[in-house]
């Protein structure tokens, strides 16, 4: 069988086990994995270094598959190039504790490097890969020891060009010039409603042009030899990310479905699959079946992908004894978690007098920035507001990816994204920064974020009606609530600069969950008794003098100052009050039984939250019997000073409101 022959019998088997798993399933998307199975395949066999039986060699090339929706494409490339993708596994596409999800999921299969679906968040993805690529490049090769050289590549469709985020990713990716990020463009204009030219005419070559990519086109999907010639052009060009703009057609091989809206997101359907397999020449008898001429061919290529990867190995252990400190330096760098000499070091607790929280967190990110060179990341144009810079180091650009201060631009929803693109890559501490009310741009980025399991932190400031006269479309409100409504979804907000302290070192040890630093913009005052019980996430900051307390005060962020001075005043009424403050709901609720108890004894049913966002899940923890002073409206435009008062936030309603809690 000559190669030609070969390819194009891999390239059907892609095709037909796609639309058999989708048809199995009777539910799924065969039109995309039949259509791009010819760029996927070339890719794979031709140009992607990876090796399929180490899926998490560190200097494999990266794909994605941004187009999610078309994942028995990616699972079909799996399984005939060797991973850990059975074809029981491609049987039980989309069922109960399969290995195929109907999405790619991050942490479900071996050789899918990001959990994408949502469109346009995969392109967003594979730059934050090119970048991290780029920038751990600048810090540890040297001549003749290339350790880290490797391609990002993604394979993206129609509705990834449409939707925003992919736009704010590629003109990052464009200005930044990362000539080793490779799109494949799936051009079939189809999407679920019908041809693309219902909503979408403009010429996306141009628009990637303008960009700054280099844009090359391939007219015929179908033709493997130029597939290939492109992607070699497009990796020719260092200067430069490539889109490979590839007219398909949808369902291609299916004689009643090809070209046709009906083949995007729909099982085939029996007759048409036998008539599909009849089309292409393929083997009509059974299902799933894989021809043993496909199996010897990648097999051969398992052999000389693990070649290549011994050869890297081989290169790293020469570098390891000629660059002894930075191999010592690349092995902390892919280490997880966060060292016991940094949680105790004395310097990252020192503070003195009222800061904003917003303050104290820039305050803490360079003191750690000394001890951790692989943290990296940046700010959506807002570092000095968010106090997001690392004074000590230089910027990301073009012309310095050794820098590690990202200018992510006005670009939330792409920030975020390229941030758990850096997350996957491995070896880096990214982190993100932006106003609070705009975590709201990015919502479903930081919604990924949570379900890949991936240690992002997101630095979110001016978290309140603290923001004063910028009115309420800056003040947050429903954002602490929606934020801890999300599965794995850390948030911190610390009452003072000790917590703040303890909510980065949280932050950065916590391996398996993004993390939400919520600042303040004004300052507040250094509590006596703050530190390291943050790390229980709530605690005693200040204890009635009965064994059982007359009442319980509770509090997060800027509000914990309130309750303080209020348990001073109920104290000369004679009440005596138990404070909590309160940081992060989600660290306290992984504490023990007995410590909540303690915290929160059941016999003591007086108990008021005070917090100045909704009251929205605060009951949890008042009870019925309890109150809330929150804010449950929108805010308005004056002096922060005035808005806490007129909105309620002050010693004197607290006090009142425990009073009328006691019947008093």
């Amino acid at each position: 069988m000559t190669n030609i022959d070969i390819d194009q019998l891999c390239i059907n088997t892609i095709r037909i086990l796609s639309a058999e798993g989708v048809e199995k399933a009777k539910s799924g998307h065969p039109g995309l994995p039949m259509g791009a199975a010819p760029m996927a395949y070339t890719l794979w066999a031709k140009e992607l270094k990876h090796n399929p039986k180490n899926p998490d060699w560190v200097n494999r090339d990266r794909f994605v598959l941004s187009a999610g929706h078309g994942s028995m494409l990616i699972y079909s490339l799996l399984h005939i190039f060797g991973y850990d993708v059975s074809i029981d596994d491609l049987k039980n596409f989309r069922q109960w504790g399969s290995k195929t999800p109907g999405h790619p999921e991050y942490t479900d299969t071996p050789g899918v490097e990001v959990t994408t679906g949502p469109l346009g968040q995969g392109i967003a993805n594979a730059v934050g890969m090119a970048m991290a690529e780029a920038h751990l490049a600048a810090k540890f090769n040297r001549p003749g020891y290339e350790i880290v050289d490797h391609y990002t590549y993604a394979l993206a469709g129609d509705g990834c060009m449409m939707e925003g985020i992919s736009g704010e990713a590629a003109s990052l990716a464009g200005t930044l010039g990362l000539g080793k990020l490779i799109v494949l463009y799936d051009s079939n204009s189809i999407t679920i409603e019908g041809s693309t030219d219902l909503a979408f005419t403009e010429d996306v070559g141009k628009r990637y042009e303008a960009y700054g990519w280099q844009v090359l086109y391939v007219e015929d999907g179908n033709d493997v030899a130029k597939i290939h010639e492109k992607i070699k052009e497009a990796k020719a060009d260092k200067n430069r990310p490539s889109l490979i703009v590839i007219t398909t057609e949808i369902g291609y091989g299916s004689p009643e479905k090809q070209g046709k809206a009906s083949a995007h997101g729909e099982p085939l359907g029996a007759e048409n699959l036998l008539s599909a397999k009849k089309f292409l020449g393929y083997n009509t008898e059974g299902s799933f079946y894989v021809a043993d001429e496909v199996r010897s061919h990648m097999e051969a290529f398992a052999v000389e992908a693990a070649k290549a990867e011994q050869s890297w190995l081989d290169l790293f252990e020469k570098y390891k004894k000629e660059y002894k400190d930075l191999a010592d330096e690349w092995d902390k760098w892919q280490q997880k978690g966060l060292a016991e000499d940094i949680i105790n070091n004395e310097e990252i607790w020192a503070f003195e007098g009222a800061t904003a929280t917003r303050s104290s967190s820039g305050t803490v990110l360079n003191r750690l920035s000394k001890y951790l060179p692989n943290l990296i990341g940046g700010s959506a144009d807002l570092a000095p507001s968010n106090k997001s810079d690392m004074k000590d180091r230089e910027a990301f650009t073009k012309d310095n990816y050794a820098g590690s201060n990202i200018h992510f631009g006005v670009r939330e929803h792409a920030m975020a994204a390229i941030g758990n693109g850096m997350a996957v890559h491995g070896g880096l501490r990214p982190y993100v920064a932006t106003f609070f009310v705009f975590s709201d741009y990015m919502k479903h980025s930081m919604r990924l974020s949570a379900l890949m399991k991936l240690p992002l932190i997101y630095i979110l400031t001016h978290d309140s009606i603290g923001v004063g006269e910028d009115g309420p479309t800056h003040q947050p409100i429903e954002h602490l609530a929606a934020l801890r409504s999300m599965p794995n979804f850390t948030v911190i907000r610390p009452a003072d600069s000790r917590e703040t302290a303890a909510a980065w070192l949280l932050a950065l040890s916590r391996t398996d969950s993004p993390t939400a630093l919520v600042l303040t913009r004004q300052n507040l005052p250094l509590l006596e008794g703050t530190g390291k019980d943050a790390f229980k996430g709530a605690y005693i900051l200040s204890d009635s003098d009965k064994a059982s307390p007359d009442l319980i005060l509770m509090a997060t962020g800027s509000e914990v100052q309130l309750i303080m001075e209020a348990k001073k005043v109920l104290k000369d009424k004679g009440i005596d009050a138990r404070v909590i403050s309160m940081p992060s709901w989600e660290i306290f609720e992984e504490q023990s039984d007995e410590y909540k108890e303690r915290l929160l004894p059941k016999n003591v049913e007086a108990r008021l939250a005070v917090e100045a966002a909704s009251s929205f899940g605060w009951h949890k923890y008042t009870g019925l019997k309890g109150e809330v002073i929150s804010i449950d409206h929108f805010g308005a435009s004056a002096p922060a000073d005035i808005l806490f008062k007129e909105f309620g936030f002050t010693v004197e309603n607290v006090v009142d409101k425990a009073l009328k809690l006691l019947g008093k």
